[in-house]
Formats: C-alpha cells, structure tokens, sequence
C-alpha cells in the first residue's frame, strides 16, 4: 500500500518519516539477540525479518529517488525473489549489526530525499509490481512501511500510536484499495472518534462496524482480531 495525498509537501512529510523513523530506532535498540528471533505480527517473519525488510525498503526507496533525480534507471528491487533473498539472509544478524543496518538505510533514504529536486518528484517511475507512478510516491510509501511495520515488531508500538493525519490519509487508501478486490464483504465503517464513515463491497444490509478510526485501520491492514471485543467479523482479503 501507499499513502496518497492530494497536495505533496515534501519537507512536512520528510519530517513525518523522519519522526517515524526516531520511533522506530528507539524500539529496535530495546530488542535483544533473542527478542529478534521471536515472531512478528507476519505470518513467518521473525521481527529480525521485519527490521530487515525496513532496512531493504529505505535502501530501495533511496534507488527509486535516484532514479527520479538523475535519470539513470535503478530498479526499486532486481525481482520479487531477489527481494525475498535478500531479507532472509539479513534476518539471522545480530541486534547490533540490525539497529545499524535500519539507521544507516534511512540515513541514505533521507540523504536521496534532501537531494531531489522539485521537479523530480513528478517523474514516472516504474515499481517493482510493474505499475507506473510518480516519484513522490516513494516517500509515502516510506512513512507507510515505518509505521505499520513497527506496529508489526510486537514491541509496545501499537495502532493507537500512529499520527492521526496519517491514520485518516490511510483509511481513505486502504478501503480505496479493497474497492478493487474480489470477494471483500459488505461493510459500513464508522470512525467512533472522528465520525468519519466507509463504505466497502455490496451495500445491501452491510454489517456496521464502529471503532476509533486507528482500530478500524489496523483491521483493514490484518493487524487486529477485531475492532469490537466479543464480535465475529469477516476475514477480509490479506493487503498490506
């Protein structure tokens, strides 16, 4: 998934990634050797494979944005496989070795941002999943992959701590995204904090799901059982 806006503003969103990011170092310096072996919110990643697909992300960001910025074609992944390889074989490092490769990797994805021009963020690139974006879209996939991976760490970071400006923004995406799948279950959203209301699959009689709008977010994206303690919802289509 990223995270679409109708105005970009690239020194206010660069904060926002890097805030995000500070977040992110700070629960990933309190994780052991041990901790890192144990599972992630991931179906078989260990939260080592999480930390190294952060790292993996920024470094192929940083590719993208280059692209954009001189004109050389630099894929943001070689495959799909090659992208897999590489994350596997970074899991098995150590906590020191991972807190490294996660800071250094946004330090050059940071570096490749500051270094673009105003007019490179418009240039079309193409994505490793053979669509064809503009450039900006690299920085808001990065602020996406931050935050909701570090939810993924299982490590005291959860969906009530993401920004609300990105919660709305992300909402607004994901049930965007689900209106192109298949088999997505008739529902009504409402946003129990802000009010805000969704609508996703075949309207007749929808099941009403009401739950603060982060909560209602992290069940969109498979990071929670169920906003409404108790109550039965549908699976929904894996996304993100």
């Amino acid at each position: 998934m990223v995270h679409g806006r109708d105005v970009f503003a690239p020194r206010p969103l660069l904060r926002s990634i890097t805030t995000a990011t500070e977040q992110l170092l700070r629960t990933a310096a309190t994780l052991h050797d041990a901790d890192l072996r144990q599972p992630s919110l991931l179906p078989g990643w260990s939260r080592a494979h999480v930390l190294t697909h952060l790292a993996r992300n920024a470094d192929a960001g940083t590719r993208m944005l280059t692209w954009a910025r001189t004109g050389i074609e630099t894929p943001e992944y070689p495959s799909p496989q090659a992208r897999a390889t590489e994350i596997e074989a970074g899991a098995g490092r150590t906590a020191e070795q991972l807190l490294a490769d996660v800071r250094d990797s946004a330090t050059r994805f940071a570096a490749a941002y500051e270094a673009m021009p105003e007019a490179a963020w418009t240039v079309p690139l193409r994505w490793m999943s053979g669509k064809v974006r503009p450039a900006y879209r690299a920085a808001d996939a990065r602020l996406t992959e931050v935050l909701v991976h570090h939810v993924d760490l299982r490590a005291g970071f959860g969906p009530g701590d993401w920004p609300a400006g990105f919660v709305r923004t992300a909402v607004t995406d994901v049930v965007g995204a689900f209106a192109a799948r298949e088999h997505v279950p008739g529902l009504h959203l409402v946003a129990s904090d802000t009010e805000a209301e969704y609508r996703l699959g075949a309207q007749e009689a929808p099941l009403v799901v009401r739950a603060p709008q982060a909560a209602l977010l992290a069940w969109l994206l498979g990071r929670a059982d169920g906003v409404t303690p108790g109550e039965p919802l549908p699976a929904l289509p894996f996304l993100y």
